[in-house]
């Protein structure tokens, strides 16, 4: 097998940890020796050991002249867990291939030297493209310190939300529906507004069978702590946090009735148009979440598309035309002309049943 083919075997690795990992990324390994895979393991947690650690862990002979094929660099700093480059070091590997430097100022591209400097071959930049794209939300993180927002909505043909302003009703089938679990299940959390709240009541759960499925973070944008504190999204029994978002301006009395069911207030600043989107999306970051997965409403949908803040999209199409009575996807967007409209970069096409998923990258042309 090729340097190309071991690395995906490292990248499937990777992917058991999607979701699970903020505010660290997702990592997998797997280690070689005359061209026998001898252990793999991917990261499993913050603040557990790495995926090099686990797959060292997984051999049981000697790695002497051995390769170790790594999604990302190897850190070189002890952070929670110690360098897993001086771990590397010490079992006689010799030769890592690496799919991608890690952006983090505290690594980049120390591992690598600390690993040449000891005599070990370094072979970087192995299918770096299918690495950052496992890790996309983590680089923004890191970068950034910003969250990877992700628009998800289910509408009709004619880009509606429902049928009727403001109440619930299904656009989608059974198939999109179980395609949004598996979505939730990925991302380290989902985010509403309180029009939500009060119009469709959800639970923002994963919802699939079988183990190993957990709940992200659920987060709600209440300006004035309007949602009522019956809603189901604050009385789950299933594990996960439930964050709110409200305004510096609202009263600890208010605040203390949601925190009394178990739920994390958090405040920003707002003005007439409603929250700080800006300092919403960096609260979120600082609560290390790397990935938010935006399940409405349209002037949510809106706000974020209007400030550019929308990073990829999940657009599920339902065969109906909802009418003048339903509610637009992005409320209070205003585009001039095609040549200026937010778009989705070569989109990709999926068919769930009788609907169709529109995904792809959310890109901003330059207003000229």
């Amino acid at each position: 097998m090729s340097d190309q083919q071991y690395m995906q075997l490292a990248l499937n690795e990777a992917s058991k940890g999607v979701g699970r990992t903020a505010p660290n990324p997702a990592v997998g390994a797997v280690i070689v020796k005359n061209g026998h895979v001898l252990g793999a393991g991917y990261h499993k947690k913050a603040g557990t050991p790495h995926a090099e650690i686990h797959a060292l862990n997984d051999t049981s002979t000697s790695l002497d002249q051995a390769t170790i094929y790594v999604t990302l660099e190897p850190c070189s700093h002890t952070g929670k867990t110690p360098p897993c480059c001086e771990a590397i070091a010490r079992t006689g590997i010799s030769r890592v291939v690496i799919g991608m430097t890690d952006p983090n100022p505290l690594v980049n591209g120390r591992g690598i030297s600390y690993l040449r400097n000891k005599g070990i071959e370094v072979v970087a930049g192995v299918l770096q493209e299918e690495c950052e794209a496992i890790n996309l939300p983590w680089i923004k993180y890191i970068k950034n310190s910003m969250p990877y927002m992700v628009m998800k909505a289910g509408i009709s043909l004619d880009g509606r939300l429902n049928y009727q302003h403001g109440v619930s009703g299904w656009i989608t089938g059974e198939q999109s529906a179980k395609k949004v679990h598996q979505l939730r299940d990925t991302y380290d959390s989902i985010m509403v507004g309180s029009r939500t709240i009060l119009a469709d009541n959800p639970s923002l759960t994963t919802r699939l069978n079988g183990e190993g499925h957990r709940n992200p973070t659920r987060i709600i944008l209440d300006t004035h702590l309007s949602t009522p504190v019956t809603a189901k999204v604050y009385n789950q029994e299933q594990d996960g946090l439930t964050i709110v978002i409200c305004a510096n301006e609202v009263a600890d009395a208010s605040r203390k009735i949601f925190a009394d069911k178990g739920v994390r207030i958090l405040a920003v600043s707002a003005g007439e148009g409603g929250l700080n989107l800006k300092e919403v999306l960096r609260t979120i970051a600082g609560e290390g979440i790397c990935s938010v997965l935006v399940e409405g409403g349209s002037v949510l949908h809106g706000s974020l598309l209007r400030e550019e803040y929308y990073d990829f999209a999940y657009l599920f199409l339902g065969p109906v035309f909802a009418g003048d009575s339903g509610q637009g996807l992005a409320g209070g967007v205003n585009v001039a002309s095609g040549t200026v409209a937010p778009r989705i970069a070569c989109p990709r096409y999926e068919q769930l049943g009788e609907d169709m998923l529109v995904k792809g990258k959310i890109i901003y042309p330059p207003v000229k």
